[in-house]
């Protein structure tokens, strides 16, 4: 079964003073870029896919809900809140993959790279703790959304066969086991440059679920000929005035996760190939692309969905059941949304993967060793036995804990909240501050603290009310036991 074992190439050196094998620095300047990597082969297209893969995710499900919270006056106005801010934070972070120079400058490979070099000190350590527990989270809320969706799959399919008359109440311990089975064959996958192909089927998939909850919605509206909800959302009579306003809260969150991607820009935006254009042109421009693209997206499923169902939206609109027929297409959707979330995972697990294994190999320089099976009609399979054991084990844990905790809404809104400001706004602005050395308490410098801060009162407000609708769930629920 073991082939000849290998070490990766050194990650950096300078070009023009290396050969190998008797090969030309010539030749060595077309397969290598300037940090001695082989050559990153990214496009704004690529970059797109990689983006709307991690964007337009299983949010997307829950925005109509979250607009339901608010209504048609705030709903919108939220929306477009956090696409703009996404953007504008996209646009800062990328300006920190390269420092000094756009073109020449000393790269940083991941985001904690770059919190690390422009930062430093205990603002790194920080961010550390708050981005790998946000991909982690994250990891665990794509498994509670993947399972979602295979149930309603099979639970589609007992209603039309029964008629409606059986209850149909399924355990969703199977299936999360199930996706973590995928994952854990799927996160052997080495890294980012490798899945390409992943997030490409995943972004299709992820406009496929999102058109058929948006077909669904509009045949709804016609179907009852008018467009349900409310100015202001769900009533207070309806909802107590506590729950009234951990709901509109809890939105937030909701609505901030539906954008989330910041964590993981500078890691794919070191896919993209070298200049000319610089990286963060190409970056921004790919960002301007997806983002729009995606708040299209989540406008019209989110207010089409609120339409049809009005203040009783369901908290996820393909698996609440607000659609029973054509009971195919929604098992068409579900499908769709398994198989962009098995993408989505990777994309939001593997900058936590290489970082582990880093540090691995640079404690202890054998343990990233790699073994050559071959595999016939095809390369042979690169394996290494730390990549195979890691991440194995947090594929387990991250099902585990998806076990014990299966709120859709609540853990969305709470991931949400966990990473908007920190991830999304504060350490851009941050670097982006200390990158273009801007004075304090210079018009600019003020103009982005006050953004800063009014974006963390959004985000803490948002954390609260998804912590209260979890000990709120808690109340009434027994771990490992439940069935929908």
């Amino acid at each position: 079964m073991v082939g000849n074992a290998s070490r990766h190439p050194p990650r950096n050196f300078e070009i023009e003073e290396h050969t190998r094998d008797g090969v030309s620095s010539q030749t060595d300047s077309k397969c290598y870029d300037d940090d001695g990597r082989l050559k990153r082969t990214g496009t704004v297209w690529t970059t797109s896919s990689h983006i709307i893969t991690a964007v337009v995710g299983s949010g997307v499900l829950s925005l109509a809900w979250a607009i339901a919270q608010v209504g048609w006056v705030a709903g919108p106005i939220v929306m477009l809140f956090f696409s703009v801010v996404t953007l504008y934070t996209s646009s800062l972070l990328a300006d920190c993959y390269r420092i000094g120079d756009p073109i020449s400058g000393k790269r940083n490979y991941t985001f904690m790279d770059a919190v690390r070099t422009i930062l430093g000190g205990y603002k790194a350590t920080f961010c550390a703790l708050v981005q790998y527990s946000n991909l982690y989270g994250t990891a665990i809320g794509y498994t509670i959304a993947a399972s979602i969706s295979m149930m309603a799959i099979k639970r589609s399919n007992c209603f039309h066969s029964s008629g409606g008359n059986n209850p149909c109440h399924i355990s969703s311990n199977p299936y999360m086991i199930g996706f973590g089975v995928m994952q854990i064959f799927f996160s052997q996958i080495p890294d980012f440059h490798e899945m390409w192909w992943l997030s490409i089927l995943a972004a299709i998939m992820s406009f496929t679920y999102s058109t058929i909850g948006l077909a669904l919605g509009i045949a709804k509206v016609a179907e009852t000929g008018t467009f349900k909800g409310s100015l202001t959302g769900v009533s207070i009579g309806t909802v107590t005035k506590a729950e009234k306003i951990w709901g509109i809260f809890q939105s937030l969150g909701d609505t901030a996760f539906a954008y989330s991607y910041s964590q993981i820009l500078i890691e794919i935006q070191d896919t993209i190939k070298s200049p000319p254009p610089s990286e963060a042109k190409t970056m921004k421009k790919a960002a301007k692309i997806s983002i729009g693209v995606t708040t299209a997206f989540y406008m019209l499923c989110g207010c089409m969905g609120y339409a049809a169902f009005g203040d009783a939206a369901p908290g996820n609109l393909l698996t609440g059941f607000g659609f029973y027929n054509p009971y195919w297409l929604i098992d068409i959707a579900n499908a769709a949304i398994v198989i962009h979330l098995v993408g989505a995972y990777q994309v939001y697990a593997q900058p936590l993967f290489a970082v582990i294994e880093k540090g691995a190999a640079k404690r202890w320089p054998k343990v990233d060793t790699e073994y050559k099976i071959p595999i016939p009609g095809l390369p042979p399979y690169n394996l290494s036995p730390l990549r195979l054991i890691w991440r194995t084990v947090f594929v387990i844990t991250t099902t585990v804990l998806a076990m014990l905790i299966p709120f859709f809404n609540d853990v969305l809104g709470l991931l949400g909240a966990m990473g908007f400001w920190p991830l999304t706004v504060y350490f851009p602005v941050e670097m982006y501050i200390a990158q273009k050395m801007i004075p304090k308490w210079s018009r600019k410098w003020i103009y982005l603290q006050v953004f800063s801060v009014a974006c963390l009162i959004v985000s803490v407000v948002a954390g609260a009310g998804s912590v209260a609708s979890i000990v709120l769930d808690l109340k009434k629920y027994k771990p490992f036991s439940v069935d929908y």
